[in-house]
């Protein structure tokens, strides 16, 4: 705690209370409370992001494209970098840790699951939105903060080699049987793109139900939070990601229709305007793939021992993986149905 308060600190003077925030797998969060307005603190996880300071940068060119939008168009706040007392956007501490200071949205929550069709809706318009305001915001200005994130192919030909070492003995033959059959997938979305069918844009990356806050008031999404992997990428990695955050639930993989079609419509009410047809074509593809791959990436992890992914016992990543397989199923098990409101939505 004095190594956090010496940290939090190098943002404030005087620093009255920290506390945990969030339950992120990736950087370790805070919420710091000081005398003018509490703020977030975090620590980046340079495992996982060897460049901070090209988060940060993204970051300053996500803001200051919003900023240039007429205010009555924005409907979405979004966190603000706060500088060190000597006006730096990140601090590294003695450890070669770096960390940086965010604005906090006060009178906001989180969700985990989501508790009706209005949540939904509301997701699916905060989604929608965020690519609207960001539609006209060249790619190639941001820097790839994460190299090879959402590639299925590269996460498909890792596991291959992971796979090639000596085999764990509570290794799970379901995760191992579910991806041989079902391999050809990964390439989906990214033959799509090298086929020119579709477009680089620029994505939030990680857009899971957790990281839209709600107004505590109105319930009402208010924010978009997370911003570590903007990047160039196709809108369909978020979209895909987002339904499958938002479709089921922990107990259960089965995947919801009802909740998905609330999401789509209200987020095709925004980002429609620049839908193409392939992009309508491809939503199922991301539909499906995303849980195929994060189900991937969790069980490569579990076989590598957990490098990581955040796990409390050496078994979690074994469950999470198949926690996302069964929904993989349950959105194939339900293909006819949900191509039939895509197709809905597109007219």
């Amino acid at each position: 705690m004095n190594t956090l308060l010496s940290t939090a600190k190098q943002f404030a003077n005087i620093v009255t209370e920290i506390t945990p925030l969030g339950n992120g797998l990736i950087n370790d969060t805070y919420r710091v409370a000081a005398p003018f307005s509490p703020f977030v603190l975090q620590r980046i996880n340079r495992t996982v992001f060897p460049a901070p300071e090209q988060i940060m940068a993204n970051l300053a060119t996500l803001n200051q494209h919003i900023a240039q939008k007429p205010s009555e168009s924005v409907r979405l706040q979004i966190p603000k970098i706060l500088t060190t007392l000597d006006n730096k956007a990140l601090y590294q501490d003695e450890n070669g840790d770096c960390w940086r200071a965010l604005s906090f949205i006060a009178n906001t929550e989180s969700i985990e699951t989501i508790g009706s069709v209005g949540d939904a809706e509301q997701v699916g318009f905060a989604l929608g939105h965020f690519h609207r305001l960001i539609s006209d915001l060249d790619p190639l200005l941001l820097h790839d903060t994460l190299p090879g994130f959402h590639i299925t192919p590269g996460y498909l030909k890792h596991y291959h080699q992971v796979r090639q070492q000596p085999a764990k003995a509570a290794e799970n033959r379901f995760c191992a049987d579910f991806i041989a059959r079902f391999q050809p997938i990964a390439d989906d979305l990214e033959s799509a793109r090298q086929q020119g069918l579709l477009s680089l844009r620029v994505i939030h990356g990680d857009p899971k139900l957790n990281n839209f806050l709600f107004d505590k008031h109105s319930k009402r999404i208010v924010s978009l939070i997370d911003l570590d992997t903007v990047k160039p990428g196709l809108v369909h990695y978020d979209i895909g990601d987002c339904v499958r955050s938002c479709c089921h639930t922990a107990e259960s993989a089965v995947f919801d229709p009802d909740i998905c079609a609330a999401l789509l419509k209200s987020y095709l009410h925004e980002a429609g305007v620049f839908f193409t047809e392939y992009d309508y074509h491809y939503l199922y593809p991301a539909m499906r793939l995303i849980p195929f791959e994060l189900g991937l990436r969790f069980y490569t992890d579990y076989l590598e021992g957990n490098r990581y992914f955040k796990v409390t016992e050496p078994e979690q990543n074994l469950r999470r993986a198949i926690g996302q397989f069964r929904l993989c199923e349950s959105i194939m098990s339900q293909e006819s149905a949900i191509k039939s409101l895509i197709s809905q939505l597109q007219k």
